[in-house]
């Protein structure tokens, strides 16, 4: 009951249930009980189950039970709490601010920065302390590559945390902070119509090939004025569309009872409807394509030429 409420439980807790030290040290070996801090355990069963996310959420909740009002979660561990989109980030250590004067350093599993809190007063998300969100986002995106920096702060807009004049706003007033200097441009992309991080990178792929810019959730309506569907890109007046197709994509379309091959069905019929009304041509993206992008450019070229 406690690992399912809070996640984890410590070795103490394990303790005053009456677990011996050579016990508590046989669970953990053959794999009863994961060890993924010192002193802090999960049950086997909810870990495996658990994706990278929701293990990041759980040492997170291990960290601020370990050390207390002396820090607060910030940088990719805030972004993550906020629910906001990350990657190409790494989640194996826990990010936070300190408010207690201390110095920035790596401890074990925890990233600790020297404390700017200032008007960033934290608030309390899912029972945990956090800075807000669009600074959790900045931060993030001043630690990681300016691709990566792209999809926190489209989502950072995208989930309302803030507006793009808000977040322009914020990276003035931390323009001065290391790591800033890379973000000029991902700044000035940023846009909250992008809805996940494979539209995000898709949008950077093609500033990366010096492909032309696609306008975004562009609406395809029939002769009839009724929305057909919306296009995560569109070059209309080049004749083309294009849609990233994630993983779980057809998992969020897919209706209790449904066979996923109707899905991918209907969804061809839709592209096909989309296609004939609007006269363009379709490029579709999916995760792989973000690494081989001298193929993406001459598929994209070659469409264009297709459409004209």
């Amino acid at each position: 009951m406690i690992c399912e409420t809070d996640g984890f439980f410590t070795r103490a807790m394990a303790e005053d249930l009456g677990y011996g030290d050579q016990q508590i040290a046989h669970l953990a070996r053959i794999g009863t009980w994961i060890r993924f801090r010192r002193g802090y355990y999960c049950l086997a069963d909810i870990w495996n189950g658990l994706d990278d996310r929701a293990r990041h959420r759980v040492r997170c909740r291990a960290v601020l039970h370990s050390l207390g009002d002396r820090v607060v979660l910030s940088h990719v561990s805030g972004a993550v709490v906020h629910d906001l989109d990350v990657w190409g980030m790494d989640l194996s250590r826990v990010h936070v601010t300190r408010l207690d004067g201390a110095s920035g350093r790596i401890e074990g599993d925890v990233v600790h920065h020297e404390g700017r809190v200032g008007v960033d007063d934290p608030v309390v998300v899912d029972g945990m302390r956090v800075l807000p969100a669009l600074r959790c986002a900045v931060e993030t995106a001043a630690i990681s590559s300016s691709e990566s920096g792209l999809v926190v702060l489209d989502s950072v807009l995208h989930h309302g945390h803030a507006d793009f004049d808000a977040l322009q706003r914020k990276f003035a007033s931390m323009s001065t902070w290391r790591g800033m200097r890379h973000l000029h441009v991902p700044m000035r992309m940023a846009d909250g119509r992008s809805a996940n991080a494979g539209e995000s990178r898709g949008r950077w792929l093609f500033w990366v090939l010096h492909l032309p810019a696609p306008d975004l959730q562009v609406r395809i309506h029939d002769e009839n004025g009724v929305l057909r569907g919306t296009c995560d890109w569109a070059w209309r007046d080049r004749g083309m569309l294009g849609e990233f197709d994630g993983e779980l994509k057809y998992g969020r379309l897919l209706r209790p009872g449904q066979n996923p091959g109707e899905v991918v069905f209907a969804e061809k019929q839709r592209e096909d409807e989309l296609r004939e009304i609007t006269g363009c041509t379709m490029i579709r993206l999916i995760w792989a394509d973000y690494d081989r992008p001298r193929v993406v450019k001459a598929r994209f070229e070659r469409l264009l030429r297709s459409a004209g």
